[in-house]
């Protein structure tokens, strides 16, 4: 079996290795690496053979961490870490996958309401969860305004409702962590990705954020916008903060990630509706909210509907994708959930 890794920033990690009564076999570690002493190669592969073949990726990282430990000199391990290694044992095996094992289904539907656009990222991830849909990447549309807040966050804490109700903005909680994402048609680019944990598996749920939203940073300077990433879950230029980000996961082995972009923000409504303080913004080296989101717009020069078919082409160019539509059930079962949960002011206020 054969496997691969490669560390972001860092080197490709490749492991060859047999399978033998449950017990990993004749395991091998090369890639382009740099590794002191030479030595310490045989130590590394070593220190895998003979572990169970479904051992966690915290356990095989601990098994080369300790062989290199008790090594006579200190090793030093340029371009990868133990991790990695333990990452491309697990693709070995099939318990983690890359971007190529999966075809993506794209679905850019008409304008919807902001909290069936909430269901549906719940529909479509446990859908995945259940096998019952692939991976998918979905891009929202939608007509009336809105704050759609973390699932963790103070609806009053958060959001100036007095302001909303005159303003006619929606506030919808969302199922996954992170801020509040003040969105209107038209300013904002918004999309939600579903993918197999096994995508993601041996990562840290902060480099399962670098590692998702990778391909946004390619797909920006296509559009000539050169992007970093940020913080846990931001995008930023060196104009400002383009976009944040969000996850979550389900029992099943299905991941949400969804982000949310800047195109042509009205500033001064935003500030009315978010309740943004100082401790929001101590660490962002800004000294209002308004300077923290950079619209794309002035960057690009792009018409919004242009830059979201950059962005499409960016992601076919880079994984296999099909054109996909919404399910009829799953329509359905969205339309139900905003009638159970996502429009009920119970879970709206549930953390008050």
């Amino acid at each position: 079996m054969h496997g691969e890794y490669k560390v972001a920033g860092g080197k490709l990690v490749a492991v060859d290795l047999d399978v033998v009564d449950g017990l990993l076999r004749d395991v091998s570690v090369s890639g382009d690496f740099f590794l002191d002493p030479d030595e310490a190669l045989e130590v590394l592969s070593a220190s895998l053979d003979g572990l169970p073949f479904d051992a966690s990726t915290s356990v095989l990282t601990q098994s080369v961490t300790e062989a290199l430990r008790w090594f006579p000199v200190p090793v030093t391990m340029v371009g990868f870490d133990a991790r990695a290694v333990a990452t491309a044992v697990r693709r070995a095996l099939g318990y983690s996958t890359v971007w190529s094992d999966h075809t993506f289904e794209l679905i850019h539907p008409g304008p919807l309401p902001p909290a069936l656009h909430a269901a549906l990222d719940q529909v479509l991830t446990e859908e995945l969860a259940a096998g019952r849909r692939g991976p998918t990447v979905r891009f929202w549309e939608w007509v009336e305004p809105a704050v759609i807040i973390g699932s963790f966050q103070s609806l009053r804490n958060e959001v100036d409702l007095a302001a909303a109700a005159e303003l006619g903005i929606t506030v919808v909680r969302r199922i996954s962590g992170g801020g509040a994402m003040f969105m209107e048609a038209g300013n904002c680019i918004t999309f939600s990705l579903v993918v197999p944990a096994s995508l993601v598996d041996g990562l840290t749920f902060e480099e399962s954020y670098a590692f998702l939203n990778q391909w946004v940073l390619g797909a920006l300077a296509d559009v000539g916008v050169q992007a970093t990433l940020t913080g846990l879950n931001d995008v930023s230029s060196p104009a400002g903060k383009l976009a944040g980000s969000a996850q979550k996961r389900v029992v099943g082995g299905a991941v949400l990630h969804h982000v949310t972009m800047s195109y042509d923000i009205d500033a001064d409504k935003m500030m009315r509706v978010l309740r943004i303080g100082r401790e929001k913004l101590s660490d962002k080296g800004t000294a209002s909210a308004a300077k923290r989101v950079d619209p794309v717009r002035s960057q690009t020069n792009l018409p919004r509907e242009a830059v979201i078919d950059a962005f499409v082409a960016h992601f076919r160019r880079q994984y296999p994708t099909v054109d996909g539509a919404l399910r009829p059930e799953e329509l359905e079962r969205a339309q139900t959930l905003v009638d159970t949960k996502f429009a009920d002011p119970l879970w709206t206020a549930r953390v008050p």
